[in-house]
């Protein structure tokens, strides 16, 4: 895809869940791909590389510690994390920073239902954190469909949408703009 007529998609379904002293962020998107495809999506450096907002120097498809490192145009910073739970292809989960993401992959009649859990300390970040997935998400999809964006991190987000998309999240969560 021409990245300069890339545009976010709609917004997915997205809430919170209590979990102890934090709060899931739980967003859930439908992809036209089997879970195989999105696992691999999800946990191969090389194309986690191509959508998420951190690089992995290592497969996160098996338990273990791993290097996340977060990428924000020529800044990145290292973060020590540890793949938890590594179920192919229907559950994944990790430490990122001091958060904890779960990866639920359901198959569907058409492809799967991705169902991400962010664990986070601070509630008025949701909506921040739901616009970065969602724009990083995005590009996930068409890089499945064989339509590369190419990675949208950091500050770069805000030429893509990210504001409009923290707005609507914001609401529908309903919390407060900072």
């Amino acid at each position: 895809m021409d990245r300069d007529k890339f545009r976010p998609g709609p917004l997915a379904e997205v809430g919170w869940e209590p979990a102890g002293d934090r709060w899931d962020l739980v967003l859930v998107r439908y992809l036209r791909h089997p879970p195989h495809r999105v696992w691999a999506a999800l946990t191969e450096p090389d194309r986690l590389a191509q959508w998420a907002p951190f690089l992995a120097d290592r497969d996160l498809g098996t338990p273990g510690g791993v290097t996340l490192r977060t990428i924000d145009g020529d800044q990145s910073w290292p973060d020590a994390a540890t793949v938890r739970r590594a179920e192919r292809p229907t559950l994944l989960e990790y430490t990122w920073g001091d958060g904890l993401l779960r990866w639920e992959l359901a198959e569907t009649p058409t492809g799967t239902r991705l169902t991400l859990r962010h664990r986070i300390a601070d509630p008025t970040l949701g909506a921040s954190m739901a616009a970065g997935w969602h724009l990083c998400l995005d590009v996930a999809g068409h890089l499945l469909d064989g339509d590369p964006v190419g990675p949208i991190r950091g500050a770069e987000a805000k030429e893509f949408g990210w504001a409009e998309l923290r707005t609507a999240y914001a609401e529908r969560l309903d919390q407060p703009e900072s």
